[in-house]
């Protein structure tokens, strides 16, 4: 994992179940990041949504979320909601993506996750990054399954407004859901500011994280 002190970010890897899941859940962190560190290499790995207009949405709206990166988005064509029964393809895939960068970061869905393709991703995230810092994001859904972070990124006004701004441009095929507007993610945002004494936040959980802090 990465340690504390260990020098400065330059290589992100990011995955998702789904298009959006990415954009949703740590939105505002890539837009953080990649605002402060022109440059920054970006990996992206979406299970599902290939080959569809889903795909094209994802690609442009990571490339927005993501400005003066180095990106690298990989969309496959595992069918929505089927995860757990094709988690050969889903394992090769991230071993694949394991096998061509360094993270320094690794932003992935919770292992605690009510759904069946975000938590299968996330339990197959450590089996391929080992020593690396997993950031596991939140979706806000009908499961009611958020639960207590343990890592926050604070998210400047500008940024929360203009992830949500992003989020509503780039995915029209999911605007007629009715968790899918301005108030649910900034509501939520809002909530993960307040526990951090920021105006607005993305809220993480962390299994392992090991310190430097004598260095």
């Amino acid at each position: 994992m990465i340690r504390l002190g260990a020098g400065p970010l330059e290589r992100v890897v990011a995955v998702g179940a789904h298009c959006d899941d990415i954009a949703i859940g740590a939105g505002g962190t890539l837009l953080t990041m990649c605002t402060a560190r022109p440059g920054l290499r970006v990996d992206a790995l979406v299970l599902s949504g290939g080959g569809s207009e889903r795909e094209q949405e994802e690609l442009a709206a990571l490339a927005a979320f993501c400005p003066g990166a180095e990106l690298a988005v990989t969309v496959l064509k595992l069918p929505d909601g089927r995860m757990p029964v094709h988690w050969d393809e889903a394992k090769a895939a991230v071993e694949e993506l394991r096998a061509r960068t360094e993270p320094d970061l690794v932003l992935a869905p919770r292992t605690d996750d009510a759904h069946q393709d975000h938590r299968g991703l996330a339990q197959l995230i450590p089996t391929a990054f080992r020593d690396h810092l997993v950031l596991g994001y939140e979706i806000v859904k009908w499961d009611g399954d958020l639960g207590r972070p343990t890592a926050y990124q604070p998210l400047s006004p500008e940024t929360a407004e203009e992830k949500v701004r992003l989020l509503q441009e780039h995915y029209p095929s999911q605007r007629h859901r009715p968790w899918y507007d301005r108030e649910a993610f900034l509501g939520l945002a809002r909530i993960r500011g307040i526990e951090c004494h920021a105006r607005y936040a993305e809220a993480f959980a962390v299994t392992k994280l090991a310190l430097e802090l004598g260095d």
